[in-house]
């Protein structure tokens, strides 16, 4: 279990107040699938996936990411609970779609290139912190149904 303190909760919470999830969601899942193409296999329903600028437009993907974001939004109001808030996702992303655990830790990371992307200066490495301990006890979370 990941344990955060009271100035990573504050400073999570802070950020993610901020973030407009649309906009944010889009682009953590379009990076995602042009960085890491392989991951592609798992949205072969969305559509046109054949290049960068395809995916980064696709409606499909746009939709799904903020569906991930939103579900980060959980995690960021249940931050001693992750496991538990994470539990029916990872039973489905295990059981049901079959998603390679590592995918988690990989979009967490791509998650948080987009954050500094977005909020540069304010992205300090305090920042990063928090975050990459938030994401990587998300994606641990969502692994948890494969152990």
């Amino acid at each position: 279990m990941v344990h955060f303190t009271a100035e990573e909760k504050a400073t999570v919470a802070s950020l993610w107040g901020k973030v407009n999830v649309e906009e944010a969601g889009g682009e953590v899942l379009g990076r995602l699938l042009v960085v890491y193409p392989w991951t592609q296999r798992f949205f072969d329903n969305f559509g046109n996936l054949s290049s960068s600028s395809a995916i980064m437009g696709n409606p499909k993907v746009k939709a799904h990411g903020k569906k991930v974001l939103t579900s980060f939004g959980d995690a960021v109001k249940h931050m001693d609970d992750l496991k538990g808030t994470f539990a029916h996702l990872s039973e489905l992303h295990c059981d049901k779609l079959h998603v390679d655990p590592e995918n988690f830790r990989l979009l967490g990371n791509v998650m948080v290139v987009v954050l500094a992307s977005h909020f540069g200066k304010e992205f300090t490495p305090e920042v990063q912190a928090a975050w990459q301990k938030l994401v990587g006890g998300v994606a641990n979370a969502l692994a948890h149904k494969y152990h």
